[in-house]
C-alpha cells in the first residue's frame, strides 16, 4: 500500500504520447511536423481553460525537442530574465501562462521573439484566452496572431473513459466500465493522473495477484481520496 501511495505521488513525465487528443487533432499533427522539420513556424500560440493540458503540451514539445537533439527552455511567469539572459536561443521557447506575466516581463519576452526570428526559433506561447481578450502589448498581440492559434479543448468524459481503456489495453488487462466510471469521479480528473492511478492501480494487482476490480481500487485510494477537495 504505501509502495502504491509512493508510486501516485509521481505524475509520469508529459509526453506528446501520453496526451489524449480528443478534439485537439489538428493542434498535435502542427507540433509533430515541426519536430519533424516539415513545418517552419515562429510562433504557435495556445489557449484554453484551466486543465484543458496547456502545460503538458508545452512541457511535452520542449522534452520531444531535446530527444531530437535541439536546445529548448520552459519558461513560467517570473523565469523571464533568466530566459533573456541566454546566449544562444534555443531551437523552442515555451512560454506558459503569459496572461499572468507583467508588463516588464511582456516587454522582455517581445524583445526574445524579436530575436527568435532572426534564428528560426519556434516561440510556443500559451494562455487563457486568445490574444485579443488578453492585456497585452500591441506589437507582442500583433507578433502572437501571426502566427498560429488553437484552442486547446478539454476532453469530455467519454474521451477520458475510452482514453483508459486504450492504456489499459496496452498494458493487457480490460478495464471494467465500473472502474473507469469510479476513477472519473476522483479529486483530480485530469488524464494525466488518472492514468497515473491505473498504472499503479495494474502494479498493485501485479504485486498481490489480485484482478483489477472496483473494490480493489475503492481499497487502495481509500488514504488518498479521504483527502478534503478543494473548493
Amino acid at each position: 500500500m504505501q509502495q502504491l501511495l509512493l508510486d501516485l505521488s509521481q505524475p509520469p513525465p508529459p509526453t506528446l504520447g501520453n496526451f489524449a487528443v480528443g478534439g485537439n487533432a489538428e493542434l498535435l499533427n502542427v507540433l509533430r511536423a515541426w519536430l519533424s522539420g516539415t513545418l517552419h513556424e515562429r510562433c504557435i500560440y495556445i489557449w484554453g481553460v484551466s486543465g484543458c493540458g496547456k502545460t503538458h503540451i508545452l512541457r511535452a514539445l520542449v522534452r520531444s525537442t531535446h530527444e531530437v537533439g535541439r536546445t529548448a527552455v520552459y519558461a513560467q511567469p517570473n523565469e523571464v530574465e533568466a530566459l533573456e539572459a541566454l546566449t544562444d536561443v534555443p531551437a523552442l521557447v515555451g512560454v506558459d501562462d503569459v496572461g499572468r506575466w507583467s508588463g516588464q516581463e511582456h516587454a522582455a519576452l517581445f524583445r526574445i521573439g524579436q530575436r527568435a526570428t532572426e534564428t528560426d526559433t519556434l516561440l510556443l506561447v500559451s494562455a487563457d484566452a486568445a490574444p485579443a481578450a488578453l492585456a497585452l502589448r500591441d506589437d507582442l498581440r500583433t507578433r502572437f496572431a501571426s502566427g498560429l492559434t488553437f484552442q486547446v479543448h478539454l476532453l469530455s468524459d467519454d474521451e477520458k473513459a475510452h482514453a483508459l481503456a486504450h492504456h489499459a489495453a496496452q498494458r493487457g488487462f480490460q478495464l471494467a466500465p465500473e472502474v473507469a466510471q469510479y476513477l472519473l469521479h476522483r479529486r483530480q480528473r485530469d488524464l494525466p493522473s488518472l492514468i497515473q492511478v491505473l498504472d499503479a492501480l495494474d502494479q498493485h494487482s501485479l504485486r498481490t495477484q489480485r484482478p483489477i476490480t472496483l473494490a480493489l481500487l475503492r481499497e487502495v485510494l481509500q488514504p488518498e481520496d479521504a483527502v478534503p477537495r478543494q473548493s
